[in-house]
């Protein structure tokens, strides 16, 4: 069963923000081998930074990894339609988060 929406959310939140995670354990996080992640940083489908020769990856690029991960596993999903719909996801949940500030403002 996947994971719904607000869990990845939440999960993005508890992760400290100012930690970076090498490579192995972004990919150990999202159970996938280090070649995956590196595929998709050459797609364009993640994003990192490359410090000293070594990658570094913010908690928002768990929470991302791990929902392409999902979607590709889940759907038999193509990377490029995972992202795609990770993209989607991303932005609806931004969209429902200004709602509802803007909400909280009436």
């Amino acid at each position: 069963m996947p994971t719904p929406p607000f869990v990845d959310h939440a999960l993005a939140e508890l992760l400290d923000e100012q930690a970076r995670l090498t490579l192995d354990d972004l990919a150990r996080s999202c159970c996938m081998a280090p070649g995956w992640v590196i595929e998709r940083l050459e797609a364009g489908l993640l994003h990192g930074e490359q410090a000293g020769g070594h990658w570094q990856f913010t908690s928002a690029t768990v929470v991302r990894a791990r929902r392409l991960a999902r979607l590709e596993s889940t759907f038999d999903a193509d990377p490029e339609l995972a992202a795609l719909t990770a993209d989607l996801i991303e932005e609806v949940t931004a969209l429902r988060q200004r709602l509802r500030q803007l909400e909280g403002r009436l």
